[in-house]
C-alpha cells in the first residue's frame, strides 16, 4: 500500500502480483468495495505493472463549502494501457 499526498490530491495505491485479474466494480459477492471506491473517489484505475498490478484511488482535497464532490472519471479497460473514460457527478 502506498499513499501519496500533493497540495491538491490524496492517492491510495495498493498493489499485488495477479496481473491477469483485473477489478471491476459489481453487485455480486466479490467487487463491491469498488462500488464503493467508486462513489467517494474523484478518480480510480488500475495501472499495468512488470509483475502484477496497482489499483488506485485519488481524493481531490476540497477547497470551500461549493467544491464539486463525487467521481470524475473511471478508469477501466484492456489489460495494458488504460484508457480513462468519464462518469457523470453526481
Amino acid at each position: 500500500m502506498r499513499l501519496a499526498l500533493t497540495a491538491a490530491t490524496l492517492r491510495v495505491a495498493v498493489s499485488d502480483p495477479w496481473g491477469e485479474r483485473l477489478p471491476v466494480p459489481r453487485e455480486e459477492c466479490y467487487g463491491r468495495g469498488l462500488l464503493i471506491v467508486a462513489s467517494i473517489a474523484d478518480r480510480w484505475g488500475v495501472e499495468s505493472r512488470t509483475v502484477g498490478k496497482t489499483v488506485f484511488a485519488e481524493l481531490a482535497l476540497r477547497r470551500g463549502p461549493d467544491a464539486p464532490m463525487g467521481p470524475r472519471e473511471l478508469r477501466a479497460g484492456p489489460s495494458h494501457a488504460r484508457t480513462a473514460g468519464t462518469v457523470t457527478p453526481r
